[in-house]
């Protein structure tokens, strides 16, 4: 390698050092502000030890139970642990806030407030805003704040959004986001699609698709009733038509799909995952099921490279979508944590 190559390697390994250390900084500070911020009783609910054991009521179906509770993620209504934003001050709704926004990128963030919004909708459209409630949506902290590893997570209905701190950048797998209503049909938010780009960027891929593409990609013609890699799952395998088989506009319309999937994470650690992602693209795959348009039931899945992400609208009638971004040897920090053990404790 050349002097000149050499240096441009460590001046991008340093850049790298630096956007992690600074997303990790900037969790640290904004988790350590909220906690500060909560009662001694509030604080008991919220912060747990970073391998503290799941509370038994709280596991949904379907899905296998976690090991522990910062594995213990859903997105269905639920009992949860953690502290709800219901039972928080003005002031620690803000510092809440503050956190969340530090693992998201201003997009995803839009997208996170906009699903939690949806159940206000939800509340008037079946009349039970009890179950419904827009502040039900629970922050926890795993372990100590900046003492590695540690954790943090903000889930509710619809949302799950799980972030682990340890060796190198944040690890911010799994993540999903779904809405329901997909549109809001009536009212004075008609017309609102919170997760638009992730339904339109799909079907814009599949149409683009020739009778012969089209036959590789669709992998069944009934759309399934959910995504595949719930929690507890991780099985799914490629399908569909390989990166191989696209045309050039074709892979730049897959390339947006993985980047809008991303880049709901905040930017600086997403570029470095995006471009990992990519680096393997000649194993990607792109999976259809379902009718091709809007309103008629569809599922879609893009995999490969150790990344999934998988789209479901089928549920009232093609309007209720769920999506998720799994990354099987990172979710959760799995490779980083069995690295970081074996240097603390050589294990």
């Amino acid at each position: 390698m050349s002097t000149c190559s050499r240096a441009l390697v460590l001046l991008c390994v340093s850049a790298l050092l630096a956007r992690a250390h600074d997303a990790k900084a900037q969790m640290e500070q904004a988790a350590s502000a909220f906690l500060a911020a909560l009662t001694d009783d509030q604080k008991a609910r919220a912060k747990f030890g970073f391998d503290a054991p799941f509370a038994a009521e709280t596991i949904a179906k379907p899905g296998l139970p976690p090991t522990d509770e910062r594995r213990n993620w859903h997105y269905v209504p639920r009992p949860r642990s953690g502290l709800a934003i219901k039972e928080m001050t003005a002031e620690q709704r803000l510092l809440a806030h503050g956190l969340l926004s530090t693992g998201l990128s201003h997009r995803g963030y839009t997208k996170a407030v906009g699903i939690m919004s949806l159940e206000s909708v939800l509340a008037v459209l079946e009349n039970n805003p009890k179950r419904r409630d827009s502040e039900l949506y629970y922050f926890s902290i795993f372990g100590t704040p900046g003492k590695e590893p540690w954790g943090w997570r903000v889930e509710g209905h619809h949302l799950s959004l799980n972030f682990t701190l340890t060796t190198g950048e944040p690890v911010m797998t799994p993540c999903f986001f779904g809405t329901n209503p997909g549109e809001v049909k009536e009212g004075p938010r008609a017309g609102t699609r919170v997760l638009e780009a992730e339904e339109e960027l799909g079907r814009a891929l599949v149409k683009s698709l020739d009778e012969a593409q089209r036959k590789k990609a669709v992998i069944l013609e009934k759309a399934p009733q959910e995504i595949l890699n719930v929690p507890g799952r991780n099985d799914s395998k490629p399908e569909g038509i390989p990166w191989s088989g696209l045309t050039e506009a074709q892979r730049e319309t897959l390339t947006k799909l993985v980047r809008e999937y991303l880049f709901r994470h905040r930017m600086d650690v997403a570029t470095e995952q995006f471009a990992k992602a990519m680096e393997k693209n000649n194993t990607l795959h792109f999976a259809w099921a379902g009718g091709l348009e809007r309103g008629e039931p569809h599922y879609y899945r893009v995999q490969g490279g150790g990344f999934v992400l998988e789209y479901d609208n089928v549920q009232n009638g093609a309007n209720h979508v769920h999506s998720v971004w799994r990354d099987f040897d990172h979710d959760f920090g799995a490779d980083a944590l069995a690295e970081h053990y074996k240097a603390a404790h050589g294990k």
